[in-house]
């Protein structure tokens, strides 16, 4: 299962996904597809999304279950605590 969350991104970007993930709220798309057309959306979101900011949330066996991916300038960073990924907020210049 993949979760993909997009911000600012193109309407048409958007359409493109709805062939292969479910829009559950504007610009959080879920769904269970293979690893192969998981990551060709992804390499289509990379390149389609024109800077907006991306995130990508896999299964995976680690710790917490699943891995992130992000692409842009996200409003929130990973911050590695001893193994395990926390979001936080980039502190304001």
């Amino acid at each position: 299962m993949i979760v993909l969350v997009m911000e600012n991104v193109p309407p048409g970007l958007k359409g493109e996904l709805t062939r292969w993930l479910m829009e559950i709220k504007s610009g959080v798309f879920v769904g269970q597809v293979s690893a192969r057309v998981r990551d060709m959306l992804w390499n289509k979101v990379r390149e389609k999304s024109q800077g907006g900011p991306c995130t990508l949330l896999i299964q995976s066996k680690c710790e917490q279950g699943f891995e992130i991916d992000f692409w842009g300038s996200p409003t929130r960073v990973p911050t590695n605590w001893e193994g395990l990924q926390l979001m936080t907020k980039p502190d304001k210049p």
